[in-house]
């Protein structure tokens, strides 16, 4: 699989969030929101699911965003238009339940904002009214915000530093809408701290909770069990069972500590590795 463009759509302070199309002709056939792909960026590196933010059936290609990260995505942004990878499989997971719910509110922060636009697209296109809540550091890091405006009907960007649109959270403008009106369904996609409080305050309010979990996974096909996340105590897969869930029957604690398990071990490896080239 080829990479046929390569841009990088943020790079502030460190963060650096990147936009590549690749050619994924039968991938781009079958994709649908909220989907993902797996990624083998070389036949030594790890597997790293990426959401597919837009899939192309016509010209036969896929859009990925992604933040460097760890080693493999810092290897991966180091390729070029014209590079290979060495395998991609897809698309994975369930897709989006899209169906004409009504007043739809969108959540999402950081790079997380990428896995909204395809739900914004196919929502709005089900006939939906979509309020998008977008939040991010500051303006340079806010990405997305012309093409996730074009589906929505009421468009909200937070900055932590106010630098774009409201100065704040993302959870403290769904409050805010939450306390003004009545709403069918919250969708969040971001960091896990966010999901969960996202979570929390669309439970007390009454409203269905969609949330696309993280988790840290490997074959991404259900054998492996790395991606085990418990919904409502029972153990789901996030890769057959998932992306997304029911955010009030998370177990948000037990979630976060599974995604942190490796920290060390990313740390150690990616000194070893400065300029993001694999052995």
């Amino acid at each position: 699989m080829k990479i046929l463009a390569k841009e990088i759509i943020a790079d502030y302070s460190g963060i650096k969030i990147i936009q590549l199309i690749v050619e994924a002709p039968e991938i781009s056939r079958k994709a649908r929101a909220g989907q993902f792909v797996v990624i083998m960026v070389s036949e030594k590196g790890e597997r790293i699911p990426l959401t597919i933010v837009e899939a192309d059936a016509q010209a036969g290609r896929i859009k990925l965003i992604f933040q460097e990260a760890g080693l493999t995505t810092r290897v991966l942004g180091a390729r070029s238009a014209g590079d290979d990878l060495f395998a991609l499989l897809g698309p994975l997971g369930h897709p989006t339940e899209i169906s004409k719910y009504g007043k739809v509110i969108l959540v999402a922060g950081g790079v997380g904002i990428a896995e909204i636009l395809p739900v914004a697209r196919a929502l709005k296109q089900a006939g939906n009214q979509v309020i998008s809540i977008l939040g991010a550091k500051n303006q340079a890091l806010l990405i997305l915000e012309k093409e996730i405006k074009a589906y929505s009907d009421e468009f909200y960007p937070v900055t932590d530093d106010g630098s774009s649109g409201k100065k704040g959270f993302t959870t403290d403008k769904l409050e805010e809408l939450l306390s003004q009106g009545k709403y069918d369904l919250i969708y969040a996609v971001g960091p896990i701290p966010m999901m969960k409080k996202v979570s929390a305050i669309s439970q007390a309010a009454g409203v269905k909770i969609l949330v696309s979990l993280n988790a840290l996974m490997v074959d991404a096909t259900g054998m492996c069990g790395c991606c085990r996340v418990t919904v409502g105590g029972q153990v789901k897969f996030s890769c057959i069972d998932g992306p997304d869930f029911d955010g009030q029957y998370v177990d948000w604690e037990e979630l976060a500590k599974r995604n942190q398990a490796y920290n060390q071990q990313e740390k150690h490896i990616c000194s070893h590795f400065p300029s993001a080239k694999t052995p």
